[in-house]
């Protein structure tokens, strides 16, 4: 429906519903806490308030960390708590049960205003208005080499989340992808792409038919990438080969950079980044490496680190770093980072990389595999090493793990292709569609199998917190029940129909909160009410997938409310419930958006 400005005779409502009330309910157990003996901060208990809410309940506090300071068991300290909570304005009462205090709020307070904010801000609902702060996000940065595989994808995914959710939080928000075009990776691919096909050692040969990739290859990143995990392995055994390759490594550290390389990267990384935009990724500045290079930056962290307090010189010449006192491991003591034949390496690099991130943005947030923690560590020894007060944030992700448990590589040549699995999901999506609908025409039937696909990958890898490996699996991904992407479109489609059938809905909220009584409805309510403070949270903590969470969560809640209450054949409550759904539909919509999942309108 249109958006439509609120009048001016009606309530401006808080972009967050519990404004204020979550707060007052924090200070209360704070000075409760403290009497008790178990000092703690109004902001402390602010984060460990659980507003999920039950039948029973709609605040509660788990006292299982306080009793220790307090002297008492658990069950003890909720019981005198409860007791002795001074009850905030909103809060009509507080009960024990086991270990938790649980509170009662007023819930026409809550509701209205709930209600009154999603119909204020609309798309808007679950964000904030602008801060002023500007935030850099660096993700995704594969080396482009050949195809993005589900293994690797899973950076793009939780940093375009990151994204998306510190954008709604108010922040200015670059997202930048470092292309890496000077390092050994690279000149691997221009090595063998320089030379004629009928050239190429015959191991390589064998296994890659003579063909070329034409300037209108769909597929670039998949035909030019084809040789990288055959060169790899041929190098290892091939010094001769590997000369040459260190060769290029050389002449792109002094700007010259051999005919086509340039080009032969961008046409890679084109076609990578099409396969992300079948995800709903892309990134607003692409940045080069040897960017750093040709402008002196490079050069000039070179100097400061050779002045630097635990500069050292090694036997061959190489400039390095004494890094003993940064507790990396014993065989990573010295960190290099100017070759015997004086070229840099990828982590001088990127030291200049950040400096230039550091001088644009104050808060710079890199998204990294856990198998890049060394490397995390390395780039803050020799920042600290310059002086640089300021550091990344970094957000640290497992792997994806294959059905077998084997980890996927580019390199190994043990990778399934993101463009593959997105296919794979279409087809699945296309033959559930067709199960589910026989009234639709062959493209609709294309189009939403293409966006349920798409989402249903997406919203598997987000569900998992990053510092656990997702265990891939087909069927998980690609389930229409259960914690998966397609359940949570669904339940918008749903929502959308009743609207539609309905022929007319509530435009503006009339602040009838008590028309909103049935529990499925207050719970539907109170789960809605909770995605501005969850947005706050991911935003402050980089923890997207507790807005995956949410979105499943809430997806439940409004099939519980449709299941249970009457809507279109409702008569005095119609014109509530139908404003309920709508409120329903634009915060399940809005928390598509965070996660970059499509809507649908029907299914």
């Amino acid at each position: 429906m249109a958006e439509e400005s609120p009048s001016e005779d009606r309530a401006s409502y808080p972009a967050d519903p519990w404004a204020g009330l979550r707060e007052g309910i924090a200070e209360a157990f704070a000075a409760a806490l403290t009497r008790a003996g178990a000092p703690v901060a109004a902001s402390v208990a602010v984060d460990l308030l659980d507003t999920s809410g039950g039948e029973e309940w709609d605040v509660a506090l788990a006292v299982h960390r306080f009793a220790k300071a307090a002297g008492k068991s658990p069950n003890d300290l909720a019981t005198e708590l409860a007791t002795a909570l001074a009850l905030p304005t909103g809060v009509l009462g507080a009960v024990s049960n086991g270990a938790y205090v649980n509170l009662r709020i007023d819930a026409d307070r809550l509701a209205d205003a709930t209600m009154g904010a999603v119909y204020q801000r609309r798309e808007k609902y679950g964000g904030f208005d602008a801060d002023g702060s500007t935030v850099c996000v660096e993700h995704t940065s594969a080396n482009a080499t050949g195809p993005f595989h589900v293994g690797r994808v899973r950076n793009a995914i939780i940093g375009d989340t990151l994204t998306r959710i510190l954008r709604a939080s108010g922040r200015t928000v670059t997202s930048q992808y470092y292309v890496d075009d000077m390092g050994r990776q690279a000149a691997m691919i221009t090595w063998i792409w320089s030379k004629p096909w009928s050239s190429w050692p015959e191991e390589i040969r064998a296994a890659i038919p003579e063909e070329s990739s034409a300037p209108d290859d769909p597929r670039p990143d998949r035909t030019l990438g084809r040789p990288y995990p055959l060169v790899s392995a041929f190098l290892k055994t091939h010094p001769d080969a590997d000369a040459e390759v260190g060769a290029i490594v050389r002449e792109l550290e002094r700007g010259e950079a051999p005919a086509s390389h340039h080009e032969l990267i961008e046409r890679i990384l084109g076609g990578m980044l099409a396969s992300l935009r079948r995800i709903n990724i892309g990134f607003d500045e692409f940045v080069w490496e040897s960017t750093f290079v040709r402008d002196g930056s490079v050069a000039d962290v070179v100097r400061r680190l050779k002045i630097a307090p635990h500069a050292v010189v090694e036997p061959n010449g190489a400039g390095a770093i004494d890094a003993t006192t940064y507790h990396l491991p014993k065989e990573d003591a010295r960190i290099i980072f100017t070759r015997a034949d004086g070229t840099t390496l990828y982590v001088t690099r990127d030291v200049a990389y950040h400096l230039s991130k550091f001088a644009r943005h104050p808060r710079v947030i890199d998204v990294l595999g856990q198998d890049h923690l060394l490397h995390a560590k390395t780039l803050l020894a020799l920042l600290t090493e310059l002086g640089e007060a300021r550091t990344p944030e970094f957000v640290l992700y497992q792997y994806v793990v294959l059905p077998d448990g084997g980890k996927m590589s580019t390199r190994g040549g043990t990778a399934v292709f993101l463009d593959d699995l997105l296919d794979e999901a279409v087809q699945r999506a296309r033959q559930e569609v067709l199960q589910r609908r026989d009234d639709l025409a062959p493209e609709e039937v294309e189009a939403i199998a293409a966006k349920v696909g798409g989402s249903a990958v997406r919203y598997h890898v987000l569900r998992i917190a990053p510092d656990k490996a997702v265990r891939f699996a087909w069927e998980d991904a690609l389930s229409f029940e259960g914690r998966s992407g397609p359940f949570v479109q669904y339940s918008y489609a749903r929502a959308s129909s009743i609207l539609r059938k309905a022929s007319s809905a509530p435009s503006s909220w009339t602040g009838r909160a008590s028309d909103i009584r049935s529990p499925p409805e207050r719970a539907l309510v109170r789960a809605i009410s909770r995605l501005p403070a969850l947005v706050a949270y991911a935003a402050r903590t980089a923890h997207v997938h507790t807005i995956a969470g949410y979105a499943h969560d809430l997806a439940e809640s409004f099939n519980r409310f449709y299941q249970d209450v009457p809507v279109l054949r409702a008569e005095a409550e119609r014109e509530s419930r139908l404003a309920l759904v709508q409120a329903a539909r634009q915060t399940i919509g809005n928390t598509l958006e965070l996660l970059g999942l499509d809507k649908l309108e029907a299914m």
